[in-house]
């Protein structure tokens, strides 16, 4: 039973992974933390669009986030984030 919710785990990660706009946030967090002003400014897309991405990067524990005074500022949740990131670039090098 653990290996299903496992492998439960692992396909919602990588349906997160999917959406073209969502690795696009994450490469730029990656580079550093940033608000959703100024990931909506590098992206060219509505706050609220990017909000709804990052609160689905955020519940699959992608992304983290935290307040200072009114504004919420997101990195990426940890090393692991990078490492998978990585990966997936240099295997599609490969092909």
């Amino acid at each position: 039973m653990k290996e299903i919710d496992e492998i439960q785990k692992v396909s919602q990660l990588y349906k997160v992974l999917s959406d073209p706009t969502r690795l696009r946030i994450l490469l730029l967090l990656k580079q550093g933390e940033l608000n959703v002003t100024a990931i909506g400014e590098q992206l060219s897309m509505e706050q609220s669009a990017v909000s709804h991405q990052l609160k689905l990067l955020r519940d699959s524990h992608v992304v983290r986030s935290r307040r200072e005074g009114k504004t919420i500022y997101y990195t990426l949740d940890d090393h692991h984030v990078i490492d998978i990131l990585n990966q997936t670039f240099e295997h599609i090098k490969h092909q």
